[in-house]
C-alpha cells in the first residue's frame, strides 16, 4: 500500500524528461553514445519518456552531407546499437536520424522502447525560406507512398498519424512531431490531439535568433492549451555546426498552457529536464471542454484516419515521488508579480459586479454586517471602491456591527475602527436583547441561565444579525451586501435561509477564504489605504477565525471563544481539497497524494512572500486524511442544500464557483459514501 500510494504512476502521472546532449556533426556513433548516456540517467530518474532533439544522432546541421551513403549507414548502425542498449530502459526513447525509404530522404523520430522500434515518424512540412534549406535534402512525410516501411529486419509503422497507445498506464497516448511542424496553421499533433493523444513531443533542432526563444515558449504554450494536451520540445544544443547559425539548447515541457520545466539556454554541459504529467487533468480538462469535442467532429475523416500503436509499459517499482510543483495555495500565486495581478483582478471584478447591481436596480445605498471579521472586511473593502467608482460618497455604505453574547473585544474594536478609518456611516447595534427575546419566545434552557450552547443558540444569533440587515435595506432603500465565501459555501458553515447564508448580492461567494487573507494582506503591502487603516486590517487578518457565537467560560475578552479550523479543519487545507475535488473531479487518494506533495514540508517549495515565517505550517499524511474526511462528508453529504439557492454573485476564479447557475450543479440529497470509501481504501494511515 505505501509503495503504491506514494508512487506518482498511481495518480495518473508520467514522467517526462527532455534531453539535450552534446553532439558532433556526422559522428553518429558518438552521438548515438551521449543518447544513450542521457537515456540511461532519464531510465534512473525512473521516467516514461525521454525526448532527444531533431535528427540528434547524425546532427541537424549537416547540410549536403546528409546525400553521402557513408553518414546514412552510419546512422542506421547507431539505430542498432540504440535499440540493442535500450532493452533494460524504462522511458520511451524519442530521437531523431535521417532515413532512406522509397528512395526519398525523411526527416524522422524514432519511437523506440525496450530494444524495439514502435515506429517512424517523418516530418511533414519542410522549410525552405531564409536561412533553412531543407527540401533540398528532405521529403515530405505526404510523399510517403507506403504506411509501413522495412527497417532492420522488421516492419514498422511509418507517418505523421501513429499514436503510441502505452498499455499499462491509463491515457499514455503519445504523438511525434518535428520542428517545423508546429510552426504551421494546423500542425500534426493537433489533430492527434483530437484523435486521442495526451503527450505531444516535438524534436526540433532550432537555430536561436534574438526573440526567437519567447516565441517558442508561447508557440509550446498555445498548443497544449488548446489541445489540451503535454506539449514537450527539445532544440540542438552544444555540437552543430556554427557555420550560419547558434544553437542555444532550448528545451520546455508545458501542460494545458502552463510552462513546468526549461532549460538552461546556451548551457556549455549536456541537460536533462524533468517533470511529471498529470494525465487525469488531461483527460478531465478535455472530458468537460465540449467545444474541444465540436472541434473533433467537424474534422472526423482525418482524425478517424490516425493509426493507434500498442505496446505494453512497464511501471517502475516502488515508490516514485513527485517532481512537479504544486502550490500550496491553488487559488493563490506563490509568485509576487502574479499575486500582484490575482489580486488586482480579483478586486475588480467584484467591485464591477457589485456596480453593475447598484446601477441596473436604482439602489445608491448598501447595507453590511461589520464583524470584524476576514470576510465582511472584504466585502466592505469592495463595497467602498464600488462607490468610488460610481462617484457616490463612502457614507452610502451603511455598516452595522452587531455584537452578540459572544463578541470579542478585538472584533468590536477592529469592526467600528475599519468602518470609521473608511469613512462609512457606522452603526451598533446590540442584538443580544432580540435574541434573548426569541430563546425565551421559542423555550430555550438558556433563557433560565442555563449554558447551553447549541445549534440553537448559535443561529438565534446568526439570524437575528441578519434579519435586521434585511429590515434596515427596507428602511433605507438599500441593498444587502453579503460577506460568506467559497470556503464556507463548500463545506455548509454558513447558517440557512435567514442567516449570513442570504443576501441581495454577494461579492465573496466565488473567492475562498485563502485568496481572501491575502488580498486583504496585499492591500496592506501595496498601501492600498493609509497606515492607520493598514494596522486595522492586519490585526484582522492576525485574529483566529471564528464565529463568535458561543461565549467561553474564562475567555480572553481580546480573543474568540471558539475556532472554526479546530471544527471544520485548516482552511489552507479545505481550500486546497476544494480546488482538486471540484476544479478537476480528482479522486481522494490523488488528491491527498497531491496535500501531501504541497504540505508535507515547510521547507520545500514556495510561499508566497505576504506569508507570515509563523503561519507556514506543514501537515502530516494522517492530519491530511483526517480534515479531507471531513470535507469530502460536509461537500458532497450535508451541504449542497445550502448551494442550491445562494444569491447572485460574480465568478471570480478559475477555481470556479458553487452556484447552481454557473460551474455546479449537483444533487442536495446526494451520498458521500464512495468518495469516503476511496479515501479509506487508497490512502495509508502512515
Amino acid at each position: 500500500m505505501k509503495s503504491e500510494f506514494h508512487s506518482i504512476y498511481t495518480h495518473g502521472f508520467v514522467r517526462a524528461v527532455v534531453c539535450i546532449p552534446h553532439l558532433k556533426v556526422a559522428d553518429p556513433v558518438y552521438n548515438a553514445a551521449r543518447t544513450i548516456h542521457l537515456a540511461r540517467q532519464a531510465s534512473e530518474m525512473n521516467a516514461a519518456l525521454a525526448l532527444f532533439p531533431e535528427m540528434g544522432l547524425s546532427a541537424y546541421s549537416n547540410e549536403d552531407l546528409f546525400h553521402q551513403d557513408a553518414l546514412l549507414t552510419a546512422v542506421v548502425e547507431a539505430i542498432r546499437y540504440l535499440l540493442a542498449e535500450s532493452r533494460q530502459l524504462t522511458p520511451v526513447l524519442v530521437v531523431g536520424a535521417p532515413l532512406r525509404f522509397e528512395g526519398k530522404l525523411f526527416n524522422c523520430g524514432l519511437v523506440v522502447y525496450r530494444g524495439r522500434l514502435l515506429g517512424i515518424v517523418p516530418k511533414t512540412y519542410i522549410p525552405n525560406y531564409r536561412e533553412f534549406y531543407e527540401k533540398r535534402q528532405f521529403a515530405s512525410s505526404r510523399d510517403a507512398v507506403g504506411r509501413e516501411v522495412s527497417f532492420l529486419g522488421q516492419t514498422v509503422p511509418f507517418g505523421n498519424d501513429l499514436i503510441f497507445d502505452a498499455a499499462g498506464i491509463r491515457d499514455f497516448c503519445l504523438h511525434a512531431e518535428i520542428c517545423e511542424d508546429v510552426w504551421t496553421p494546423i500542425p500534426p499533433s493537433t489533430i492527434a490531439a483530437m484523435a486521442g493523444a495526451t503527450v505531444l513531443v516535438n524534436l526540433s533542432a532550432s537555430n536561436i535568433i534574438i526573440g526567437k526563444a519567447d516565441y517558442r515558449r508561447n508557440l509550446c504554450a498555445v498548443q497544449s492549451g488548446t489541445c489540451m494536451a503535454a506539449y514537450l520540445y527539445s532544440a540542438a544544443g552544444q555540437g552543430e555546426s556554427t557555420t550560419d547559425l547558434a544553437w542555444d539548447g532550448h528545451a520546455l515541457i508545458y501542460e494545458n498552457n502552463e510552462c513546468l520545466a526549461e532549460s538552461q539556454r546556451f548551457s556549455k554541459d549536456e541537460q536533462i529536464i524533468v517533470s511529471d504529467i498529470d494525465l487525469e487533468r488531461i483527460i478531465q480538462e478535455r472530458m468537460r471542454m465540449t467545444s474541444f469535442h465540436d472541434s473533433v467532429s467537424d474534422h472526423m475523416d482525418r482524425v478517424r484516419g490516425v493509426r493507434r500503436v500498442p505496446f505494453d509499459f512497464l511501471i517502475p517499482d516502488g515508490p516514485v515521488p513527485l517532481k512537479r510543483r504544486i502550490e500550496r495555495f491553488p487559488f493563490v500565486p506563490a509568485d509576487s508579480a502574479e499575486l500582484d495581478e490575482r489580486c488586482y483582478e480579483a478586486y475588480n471584478i467584484q467591485v464591477h459586479g457589485l456596480a453593475k447591481r447598484l446601477t441596473s436596480s436604482g439602489i445608491k445605498k448598501i447595507v453590511i454586517g461589520v464583524s470584524g471579521g476576514l470576510d465582511s472586511t472584504q466585502a466592505l473593502i469592495v463595497a467602498a471602491r464600488t462607490m468610488d467608482r460610481l462617484g457616490l460618497p463612502r457614507a452610502n455604505i451603511l455598516g452595522f456591527t452587531m455584537p452578540g453574547f459572544a463578541t470579542s473585544d478585538m472584533t468590536y474594536k477592529n469592526a467600528l475602527g475599519l468602518m470609521q478609518a473608511l469613512k462609512v456611516t457606522a452603526t451598533e447595534i446590540d442584538i443580544r436583547p432580540t435574541s434573548l427575546q426569541m430563546l425565551k419566545d421559542i423555550g430555550h434552557p438558556y433563557k433560565d441561565g442555563q449554558r447551553v450552547y447549541d445549534v440553537t443558540f448559535e443561529n438565534v444569533q446568526a439570524g437575528d444579525r441578519t434579519s435586521h440587515l434585511f429590515r434596515l435595506a427596507n428602511h433605507h432603500n438599500a441593498l444587502v451586501l453579503g460577506t460568506g465565501d467559497l470556503s464556507e459555501l463548500a463545506l455548509g458553515w454558513s447558517t440557512y435561509g435567514v442567516g449570513d447564508h442570504m443576501s441581495h448580492y454577494n461579492v465573496n461567494a466565488s473567492v475562498p477564504k485563502t485568496l481572501i487573507q491575502h488580498l486583504i494582506r496585499w492591500v496592506i503591502q501595496t498601501g492600498q489605504f493609509d497606515k492607520a487603516t493598514g494596522a486595522i486590517l492586519q490585526s484582522i487578518v492576525d485574529t483566529e477565525i471564528s464565529p463568535e457565537l458561543v461565549p467561553g467560560d474564562d475567555a480572553d475578552p481580546d480573543k474568540p471563544a471558539q475556532s472554526t479550523e479546530e471544527k471544520i479543519g485548516p482552511y489552507e487545507l479545505q481550500d486546497f481539497n476544494l480546488f482538486y475535488t471540484s476544479r478537476f473531479g480528482f479522486r481522494p487518494s490523488k488528491v491527498a497524494f497531491l496535500a501531501l506533495a504541497a504540505w508535507g514540508d515547510r521547507n520545500h517549495g514556495q510561499w508566497p512572500q505576504s506569508m507570515p515565517a509563523d503561519k507556514r505550517n506543514q501537515y502530516d499524511l494522517p492530519t491530511i486524511k483526517r480534515w479531507l474526511a471531513l470535507f469530502l462528508h460536509r461537500f458532497f453529504g450535508t451541504s449542497q442544500f445550502k448551494r442550491t439557492c445562494v444569491p447572485n454573485s460574480p465568478k471570480v476564479g478559475s477555481g470556479g464557483s458553487l452556484s447552481p447557475r454557473g460551474d455546479w450543479r449537483a444533487p442536495s440529497d446526494a451520498e458521500s459514501a464512495v468518495w469516503l470509501e476511496e479515501l479509506k481504501a487508497h490512502v495509508p494511515d502512515r
